[in-house]
């Protein structure tokens, strides 16, 4: 049986194994996700208006409900637009 060669260890996505990404609302402190906060709320949409999602923004499952309430009431309220389709 012929020799093969050694594999190399899995890496994900260029980043060490097991280093994870920090948290950016418990970084900045935030307990409670207020709809009135349009600047703390227009960092978790995309440039369409839509909500990022958890894997792109590194939240917890909790803390992306929490979001995406605020992000409704906030839109409701005629702060933060809605979604275009352009």
């Amino acid at each position: 049986m012929p020799n093969k060669p050694a594999r190399k260890p899995a890496r994900v996505f260029g980043r060490t194994p097991g280093a994870s990404r920090p948290n950016p609302l418990d970084q900045a402190g935030v307990v409670y996700v207020d709809y009135k906060d349009t600047e703390l709320l227009r960092k978790f949409l995309s440039d369409r208006g839509k909500i990022r999602s958890r894997r792109v923004t590194r939240i917890t499952a909790q803390q992306q409900r929490r979001l995406s309430r605020a992000v409704k009431n906030a839109r409701e309220m005629a702060l933060l637009p809605y979604a275009t389709t352009r």
